[in-house]
């Protein structure tokens, strides 16, 4: 049995998702689907809107056979971290193939720009060093530098934000020589930022609003997800009492940061060149996370660069950590969250041949990226009413949820 692999988020699952889906499963021709997942906390900086384990069932009911964690060390972090630690972790559960979504739509794109970059390696980052010390942030630097050896073109614009991922996959792909086939299927319709649904196949970012906008399920956002998201979305709301936004974690962020001292700050994941002083100097005004972002953004400090910052935050989540974590040439463990008949046969088929842990559940003895996710669910949860988060941080401990 061949697997392809898909990195994903699915915050929510919706109806681009099932395309998606269908489409890998469809020029790939592999029999199961593995999504590695991010937990609670999303690659651009955000709180899931429900938890890891409702989204994995989620899409185990509408076409994805196997879910896995992508480890939090990986999945709060720029677009090539992100990328490895999700291609690793496929390759240690033996995927043939990994299908992404782009902008772009060809793959031959994809891999002549890695070429490209790899022949032009010096020149790329000798004007990305320069972008940066004029001031300006990582995303804009890298886009000059791309343009410098003219990589980001009509034909592979990488100003997009799947492209950027993409490319990443394939970088990681490619860098380590590994044997998965990188295939990528166009987006269809909405755009990844999209905040306004404008039919039934919407972006994630646009069914997030709404729902937080009205706190309901609307006729719009019905018409953009499948019955069983809907279904997900409206038993975590009735169980959890709410959808898990930011505003509602500034009263702890608040906290943290002003009962941290300069030098505690300054050793937390993404805290950097004095932000430090900013942040304190922010927090003696700001009345919400909003008002708290909107004082400390600038042309350097990027919107997803402060809300990274500030889930390590919550997270208590050091920067030494992060340095020993995210530099394997493989991954520690591989943890499963949740699978179908199909996903249980190929783990079964595959079982001898993964040589890191298979992990099913958070035990007493814990690798340190474990702890992490630990920390993170810990934090991810605390917003919650006290017999709620011990019921819901209780899924850790329990077998992977098992659609059969």
């Amino acid at each position: 049995m061949e697997a392809c692999g898909l990195v994903v988020e699915y915050n929510p699952f919706h109806n681009g998702h099932v395309y998606h889906i269908q489409e890998a499963r469809k020029i790939s021709q592999a029999e199961c689907m593995i999504a590695v997942m991010s937990g609670s906390f999303l690659q651009r900086g955000e709180p899931a809107i429900m938890d890891k384990f409702y989204r994995a069932r989620a899409a185990l009911s509408k076409g994805i056979d196997l879910v896995v964690e992508l480890p939090y060390p990986f999945a709060v972090q720029s677009s090539d971290l992100f990328a490895k630690g999700a291609v690793l972790t496929l390759s240690e559960l033996g995927v043939s193939s990994l299908c992404f979504g782009s902008e772009s739509g060809n793959i031959d794109n994809f891999i002549n720009s890695y070429h490209r970059l790899k022949t032009n390696q010096q020149d790329y980052q000798n004007v990305l060093r320069d972008q940066l010390n004029s001031g300006i942030s990582f995303p804009e630097a890298s886009k000059a530098a791309y343009r410098h050896i003219s990589l980001s073109t009509d034909e592979m614009d990488l100003t997009k934000p799947n492209n950027i991922l993409g490319f990443s996959y394939v970088k990681t792909i490619m860098d380590h020589n590994l044997p998965i086939r990188p295939l990528t299927v166009q987006r269809s319709q909405s755009g990844y930022h999209d905040e306004t649904i404008s039919g039934s196949i919407a972006s994630a970012t646009s069914i997030r609003k709404t729902l937080t906008e009205r706190n309901t399920i609307t006729h719009e956002i019905s018409n953009s997800i499948p019955d069983t998201t809907k279904m997900e979305l409206e038993n975590y709301n009735q169980r959890a009492g709410t959808w898990h936004v930011w505003e509602n974690y500034f009263p702890f962020l608040h906290y943290r940061v002003t009962t941290m001292s300069l030098q505690e700050l300054s050793m937390i994941q993404g805290v950097d060149e004095g932000l430090e002083h900013r942040l304190k100097k922010a927090a003696r005004s700001v009345h919400s996370f909003g008002e708290w972002m909107q004082t400390l953004k600038t042309k350097r400090y990027t919107w997803t660069r402060l809300q990274r910052m500030f889930v390590h935050i919550l997270t208590n989540t050091k920067k030494k950590e992060i340095d020993i974590l995210c530099n394997p040439s493989k991954m520690a463990y591989v943890r499963v969250l949740g699978f179908n008949k199909t996903g249980q046969a190929y783990i079964h088929q595959q079982k001898k041949k993964i040589d890191v842990p298979l992990i099913q559940k958070l035990g007493r003895t814990m690798h340190p990226m474990l702890e992490m996710e630990e920390r993170a669910s810990d934090a991810y949860y605390s917003i919650l009413a006290p017999d709620v988060k011990l019921a819901l941080r209780n899924q850790e401990i329990q077998p992977p949820i098992k659609i059969l």
